[in-house]
């Protein structure tokens, strides 16, 4: 099956609004490397976005080069391993048993607290 425009353009790609001071508003479509646009409001940047996105998958589809798709959330199985010095490990573990939970209870709620309050700073994306 041939992926046409519209194809691409109706997949749920991960899109990232920023404030720019000096700027206005900076928006890119992540999964497309260097799709990138502005605007004077997130409005604005927003529709600017999906202008870009659209010419980017053109010129991609023109030329042969790759698109990449976004990764589906089925990808995430929400499980990782992660490896950390020896000091943290215990800290850890004794802030969980004095915390009256298991080690990894105390982490899931430590990285969902950290990723909160960087999502909190974040504008709105609608």
């Amino acid at each position: 099956m041939d992926k046409t425009l519209e194809y691409y353009m109706n997949l749920p790609y991960t899109i990232e609004l920023e404030r720019d001071p000096e700027e206005g508003w900076f928006v890119r479509a992540k999964e497309l490397r260097g799709c990138t646009s502005q605007g004077d409001t997130p409005e604005k940047a927003m529709a600017m976005i999906q202008d870009a996105m659209q010419a980017w998958i053109e010129v991609a589809l023109e030329t042969g080069i790759p698109i990449p798709e976004p990764r589906p959330a089925e990808a995430y199985s929400g499980k990782f391993v992660v490896r950390v010095p020896r000091s943290l490990h215990r800290q850890l573990a004794k802030n969980a048993e004095a915390e009256g939970v298991s080690l990894n209870q105390l982490i899931n709620v430590v990285l969902a607290n950290a990723v909160g309050r960087q999502t909190a700073q974040r504008p709105a994306i609608s």
